[in-house]
């Protein structure tokens, strides 16, 4: 992800990223020159840990976490010039809903990344899912189409000029 965005002039650029854990990604694009981050996330969990690396990169004060679903109510969410969705698609159940909303909010860059749509990977989502049934959790991940998924962003003004294809994680960057 971080190798489609440095392809790109990031110096002032300022970066959204929908749940973003504890920020690895938006350190490193600020490492990169973008001025500022907004990390959005649904759990508190990722909070002192993501401000521990921020102290130690020398970058508190700016990033800001909320806690907020931007699907949900993205008016509430100022548009950036780079949208990231790193390991979030797949936790989603509406992928149409929260791309549209991501995909608005994107001034230049939106990269994300999925689980590729094969056996294997529905064969290892399926497993997890009974496991979370199992243990009574909530939880579910997706296999989204990726054809599909693209095609919402294209809907908003998006255009795929990057893929990777790994085993595990896909990765789709797009520009406006």
């Amino acid at each position: 992800m971080v190798a489609f965005l440095e392809q790109h002039e990031l110096d002032g650029a300022s970066v959204l990223e929908v749940g973003g854990g504890v920020g690895e990604i938006h350190i490193e694009l600020m490492k990169l020159g973008a001025s500022h981050a907004v990390n959005l996330e649904l759990s508190p969990a990722y909070d002192a840990e993501a401000n521990r690396l921020l102290q130690e990169a020398g970058l508190q004060g700016r990033a800001d976490r909320r806690l907020h679903d931007i699907a949900v109510d993205p008016d509430a969410v100022e548009p950036a010039d780079v949208v990231v969705l790193h390991r979030v698609v797949c936790c989603y159940p509406d992928y149409q809903r929260l791309l549209s909303s991501a995909a608005d909010h994107a001034r230049r860059l939106l990269v994300f990344s999925h689980p590729p749509d094969n056996a294997i990977a529905r064969l290892i989502i399926g497993a997890q899912n009974s496991f979370f049934r199992l243990m009574r959790r909530e939880f579910r991940v997706f296999t989204h189409p990726p054809e599909a998924m693209l095609a919402v962003l294209a809907e908003r003004g998006l255009h795929a000029t990057y893929t990777h294809n790994g085993s595990a994680w896909r990765i789709a960057g797009l520009e406006r």
